[in-house]
């Protein structure tokens, strides 16, 4: 009988393993019972916070750490602990308020563990945190705990958001890497944070490092984890930037794109690396 005891799948969740409302269909739930029944190790690398990521780690029994923040932490969410964590400079704060200054229709998030602090609102940074159902701190950017970001969130039209990545190119951000990971989000993480980064710190942390690692995204902030996989993936919506360097790109995330990779898996095919 096929077994799948020597493979981790880490999966991104927005635009990979969620449809375009947000749910993990019956579909891709099945398979991933099936592929963990099989022997697999399966879990999540996302961009989303801790406290947002919570309720589908429930909802599949994760059982193995998650990488979370885009990269920024690996978190427990069986013994709700943190197993490790990169943190930005304490000038990140100078840079938001920067960003603030030049592009003043911002919203802006600041994430610290399971907090969220919402330091300025537009349309689009409230749908997102009234999607994502999760607690927050309206307040000033002087209210934020002084202590260690793991992420800045900005939130804009994605032709302000254009602008921001073209400002961000022309300035320094030292200790800084910017990511985005839709097109109304710029992003601002630790230097050298990405999902790549974190997944290796999760593979470390749990003597992973011999499994056949593979890994589906959708958009950039997905291409690090794709390419240091033995089997990166992209789904059919992914942009093309991601599409070119994946191995195999299978359906779109509302045709049941995970199920798609597990009945990969189980063929005889001979997939590359």
């Amino acid at each position: 009988m096929l077994k799948f005891d020597n493979f981790l799948m880490a999966v991104d969740l927005d635009g990979t393993l969620f449809d375009d409302d947000k749910n993990v269909s019956q579909k891709n739930k099945d398979a991933i019972n099936e592929f963990r029944d099989k022997g697999g190790l399966f879990t999540i690398a996302t961009g989303r916070a801790i406290s947002y990521t919570r309720p589908t780690a429930i909802e599949l029994n994760l059982d193995v750490p998650a990488v979370v923040y885009n990269g920024a932490s690996v978190y427990d969410f069986m013994e709700n602990k943190l197993l490790w964590q990169s943190v930005l400079p304490s000038v990140a704060r100078d840079y938001v308020l920067d960003f603030l200054d030049r592009f003043p229709s911002l919203g802006v998030d600041i994430m610290i563990g399971e907090d969220i602090y919402s330091i300025s609102s537009n349309r689009q940074s409230e749908h997102h945190l009234e999607s994502i159902g999760a607690p927050f701190n309206k307040c000033n950017i002087n209210d934020v705990p002084d202590i260690s970001w793991n992420k800045a969130l900005l939130i804009d039209e994605k032709l302000v958001i254009d602008d921001m990545f073209t400002y961000a190119g022309t300035i320094p951000l030292p200790g800084v890497s910017i990511t985005r990971s839709s097109p109304y989000f710029f992003e601002l993480l630790p230097g050298g944070a990405n999902k790549g980064e974190g997944l290796s710190q999760l593979l470390k942390l749990c003597g992973f490092q011999n499994k056949f690692l593979v890994t589906a995204g959708d958009y950039p902030n997905d291409i690090e984890m794709i390419q240091m996989a033995d089997l990166g993936v992209a789904v059919e919506n992914a942009v093309d930037e991601v599409k070119q360097i994946t191995d195999i790109i299978v359906c779109d995330n509302n045709s049941g794109a995970i199920a798609d990779i597990v009945e990969l898996l189980k063929s005889d095919r001979k997939f590359p690396k």
